[in-house]
């Protein structure tokens, strides 16, 4: 498993659709996941270290995990199937339970949890940009990654599995 790291969440034009960037922590490949738009806030918030009044959805799953006793240990990334990005949460290192990816990301970023994929995952739908940059300048590819890239840019033929969380 390849642990993977949230560059950040954009809307992608002119389609305003939502999307996280994950990025191979040491690698060269990026893992772009369109999401929803209440999913895009909630890894924002998370991000920017923003604590609402009242607990958001993914501060509550938190929040139940915590207080029943239990740890998020990983979140994995673990398919691809159908255009959708499907994920893992693994409680305690043992039971593991399906999630959305873009949930599993949001609850990942607010329990300092690592977020890992398979090398298989991201060789079918890995984006991979070489060099070695620093940070801002991985923040400025992903701003012209984006600039670039369409959902359509994607899309596969029917039967065919494309990346949508």
């Amino acid at each position: 498993m390849k642990v993977l790291e949230v560059l950040g969440v954009r809307v992608e034009m002119p389609t305003n659709h939502p999307i996280v960037l994950l990025r191979e922590r040491d690698g060269d490949r990026y893992l772009p996941i369109w999401i929803g738009a209440a999913e895009a806030t909630a890894i924002a918030y998370a991000q920017q270290g923003i604590e609402p009044p009242r607990p958001l959805t993914h501060d509550l799953m938190k929040n139940v995990i915590e207080g029943l006793g239990h740890r998020l240990t990983e979140v994995r990334i673990v398919e691809l199937r159908d255009g959708v990005f499907h994920a893992a949460l693994i409680l305690d290192g043992t039971t593991e339970i399906s999630s959305r990816s873009s949930d599993a990301i949001a609850l990942a970023l607010r329990t300092g949890t690592t977020i890992v994929a398979g090398e298989s995952l991201l060789e079918e739908a890995g984006v991979a940009m070489s060099g070695e940059e620093d940070k801002d300048d991985e923040v400025e590819k992903f701003r012209e990654f984006l600039d670039h890239v369409s959902a359509e840019d994607f899309e596969t033929e029917p039967g065919d599995k494309g990346p949508a969380d």
